[in-house]
């Protein structure tokens, strides 16, 4: 069905252009134009991601390279460096943004697995700043002489798909983010430290989801009484209690549950807050090791796809960049899933990102194929005991 066809091209049927449009209608995104598309656009920014390119001229000498392909793959007629910067500064980034939105529904829907240990929805948030200059970003303040901005992260521990991306400038507070979450009944949610703010703790307790968080050094907790743990596990402690501020315990009235663990592999001691009484403590400590992996994402979302070196420095352009490459990351997750390639999203994007311009059946390119040399950089990261 895919002979003679780019490799590029086959890996644009895995987009629902339906879908794409009623959100380039929405936003009236094809008003006035004549050539170049929205369509054409996003396809030019997918292939820049999967490609690797370090700047917007940069993409368009790639595309113009094979400009006499340019219909085949997608293009349009015109890709120039001009309309593709225009089209970055002017067209509403809602639509690359929804369109994010509904690609990783369909990612998370095919990933969907019983393989993690505990069961139900299980997500890590965080977030990472990316430092920008503030005389070019000029709209990305971050400190005196800096610019940035954050990516706050919901991720999908189960399926690696982030499940929500929320970008602000740099300045905005951490705890601030949590109040752009909808929490989903039963699930879990993996926090660091920074996330303790105990009245939006309180709300995901009110939702009957479950947190657990890296507790503050200055904690005052009531201990109630302690529960039988397993020293061996490295679990030190199991106590049912109370926070004991005056304000803390108006934020957070009803019992918590701290727990004190000792990480051999690292020889340091942790201490957590949940509001599950149901989990092991050695659960618990499982769940936060996990947080990490949110950590992982970010590192090889930066490395192998284009969200620190920006094709353009206006706001709008730098959502459209981001939403692009979440675009290009779910993707390439959906293509190993539907094609069945029993390779990580690493490998698959190395491999495709070097053969787009190929027209060997994507299924193909990973037959027969030695991957000893291709190593996922991170990989080893996650067998460890990640704290």
């Amino acid at each position: 069905m895919n002979q003679g066809k780019y490799v590029f091209a086959q890996i644009v049927e895995f987009l629902p252009q339906r879908i794409f449009d009623r959100f380039v209608t929405k936003y009236d995104g094809n008003k006035y134009v004549k050539h170049f598309t929205c369509w054409n656009q996003l396809l030019c920014m997918v292939f820049g991601q999967l490609t690797n390119r370090d700047s917007l001229r940069d993409l368009i000498v790639a595309i113009n390279a094979h400009s006499g392909k340019s219909y085949h793959l997608g293009f349009g007629k015109n890709v120039t460096l001009s309309n593709l910067a225009k089209a970055n500064l002017k067209r509403n980034s809602k639509i690359f943004e929804e369109f994010a939105y509904h690609l990783i529904a369909i990612a998370r829907k095919d990933k969907a697995n019983d393989d993690f240990q505990i069961k139900g929805q299980v997500y890590a948030f965080d977030s990472t700043t990316i430092d920008l200059c503030l005389s070019v970003f000029w709209w990305a303040k971050f400190r005196k002489f800096k610019g940035g901005i954050k990516l706050h992260t919901l991720f999908d521990i189960n399926t690696q798909i982030p499940a929500f991306v929320h970008i602000t400038p740099a300045s905005v507070n951490d705890m601030n983010a949590l109040d752009t979450l909808f929490y989903e009944t039963d699930a879990y949610y993996i926090l660091d430290r920074g996330y303790v703010d105990y009245t939006r703790l309180y709300k995901i307790t009110q939702h009957s989801a479950t947190f657990v968080v890296r507790a503050k050094s200055n904690l005052k907790f009531n201990r109630m009484y302690s529960r039988k743990h397993d020293k061996s596990t490295g679990v030190k402690s199991d106590q049912i209690g109370k926070l004991s501020g005056f304000y803390v315990s108006k934020q957070y009235p009803e019992k918590l549950r701290r727990i004190k663990f000792y990480d051999q592999e690292t020889d340091r001691t942790f201490v957590f807050l949940t509001n599950n009484f149901e989990l092991t403590a050695e659960q618990v400590a499982f769940l936060y090791k996990n947080r990490w992996q949110v950590e992982l994402f970010f590192k090889w979302i930066k490395q192998h796809l284009k969200i620190k070196a920006f094709w353009g420095t206006s706001e709008n352009a730098v959502r459209i960049q981001v939403y692009s490459a979440i675009i290009a990351y779910c993707i390439v997750a959906i293509v190993g899933t539907k094609l069945k390639i029993e390779r990580s999203t690493y490998e698959i994007l190395q491999v495709l990102g070097i053969s787009l311009m190929d027209k060997t059946p994507v299924r193909e390119l990973f037959t027969n194929m030695n991957y000893n040399d291709i190593k996922e950089p991170f990989n080893n990261q996650l067998s460890l005991s990640l704290f």
